[in-house]
């Protein structure tokens, strides 16, 4: 099962690197092409964390959280090995892992992420981001899940 659980892992790696490739060759930094009534396509580079967090830190920020990324990707794989009969921890943990290394590659290669779906209300618009985030975010919103969820007889998962 391990074998599952990685490869999902590599899925989201493979899907968010191929987007970031295609929009990098199709788009110029800053550039926007307005797709529907509430989402746009636009490069963007992100040096910092979510929502741009600590993205005007002067140059430590790329390895602080390349390494925070590399670290907490170490524990996911232990916490799925360890776990890897259950189902939906193993899952939550592969694909944030998947979008913890999507995302440490872009870091690595550029010193920053790379960031382009856009999703906006009227004329607010939320913090544009990728499909690492995208499997991040799902990954944690499983977790949460799982948490309420437990085992069968009432006892946590872990």
């Amino acid at each position: 099962m391990l074998k599952r659980w990685l490869g999902i892992s590599l899925i989201v790696i493979v899907l968010d690197q191929l987007s970031k490739l295609a929009i990098t060759q199709h788009f110029v930094y800053g550039e926007t092409l307005a797709v529907t009534s509430f989402f746009n396509l636009s490069l963007q580079h992100n040096p910092g964390a979510a929502f741009s967090f600590l993205s005007d830190a002067g140059g430590m920020q790329r390895w602080l959280f390349t390494v925070i990324a590399l670290v907490a990707s170490a524990w996911m794989f232990w916490m799925i090995r360890k776990h890897q009969a259950e189902k939906v921890l193993s899952f939550a943990l592969a694909l944030i892992m998947g979008g913890a290394i999507g995302n440490v590659i872009d870091r690595a290669a550029y010193g920053y992420v790379i960031d382009f779906l856009d999703f906006y209300w009227g004329g607010y618009h939320f913090a544009t981001f990728n499909l690492a985030d995208s499997a991040i975010t799902c990954g944690a919103a499983l977790l949460i899940l799982d948490g309420f969820i437990g085992k069968k007889d009432g006892t946590a998962t872990r």
